[in-house]
């Protein structure tokens, strides 16, 4: 029975290289897929992976229907076999509804790749309508790490390496990016609650530690007499 599955993860976890690993096994076997994504970071109407693999695909902008576009392509005497939309955090519930449609009416294979939260934590509406609707949700295995090494759960935005929790839901942008420009980072949960960034965490151990201790009550290392004595 054909699917709709969301393949869900952190940014960095490797979502956009599975979605090219599926387009190229089942073209390997003559099958023919329709290729979406919206925001790519490598610009319009491309897929790309940070490991440098890119394929041209169809932008799926505000207002794109899914469904009336696969149809036109078939009544057209094109082919599909199945269906790949990247960046489906991006997406509207209606979008995803579309997809839905793509699966039920058309039955054919959706794979939706995306963000589950945004930087402050919160549903993207696409990924909650996907949780949703979905037949089935993989969460990507090869986990993506926080600067501590602990497993990273949530997305940061950044300003000049410092962690923000306000402002638009989408603002496109990349992990390891300059500090001085609005970038992402992945943090483990304890982290991203202290707003602790790796770069916030580098001037933290780089700040002298400063007691606050009187020097007149300090003892004698030797005697442990103080200076008063």
């Amino acid at each position: 029975m054909p699917e709709l599955v969301f393949f869900s993860g952190t940014m960095d976890c490797g979502k956009s290289t599975l979605a090219l690993q599926i387009e190229h096994n089942r073209s390997a076997r003559g099958l023919q897929g329709m290729i979406y994504t919206r925001n790519d970071r490598a610009g319009t109407g491309k897929l790309s992976s940070r490991l440098g693999l890119v394929t041209d695909s169809v932008e799926a902008g505000e207002g794109f229907d899914f469904y009336a576009h696969i149809v036109a392509h078939l009544s057209a005497g094109g082919r599909a076999d199945y269906v790949i939309a990247d960046e489906a955090q991006f997406l509207d519930p209606g979008q995803v509804d579309q997809l839905a449609r793509i699966v039920d009416d058309l039955e054919l294979d959706v794979f939706a790749f995306g963000i589950t939260t945004d930087f402050r934590t919160k549903l993207f509406p696409g990924s909650q309508r996907l949780v949703e609707l979905a037949d089935r949700i993989e969460v990507l295995q090869v986990e993506a790490l926080c600067w501590c090494g602990a497993r990273a759960t949530h997305n940061a935005r950044t300003v000049g390496g410092q962690m923000v929790v306000e402002g638009a839901q989408v603002v496109v942008g990349d992990v390891n990016q300059p500090e001085t420009v609005v970038g992402y980072e992945v943090l483990c949960r304890r982290h991203h609650r202290r707003r602790l960034t790796s770069a916030a965490a580098r001037a933290a151990a780089l700040s002298p530690d400063v007691l606050p201790v009187d020097p007149d009550s300090v003892g004698d290392p030797v005697s442990g007499l103080s200076a008063a004595e």
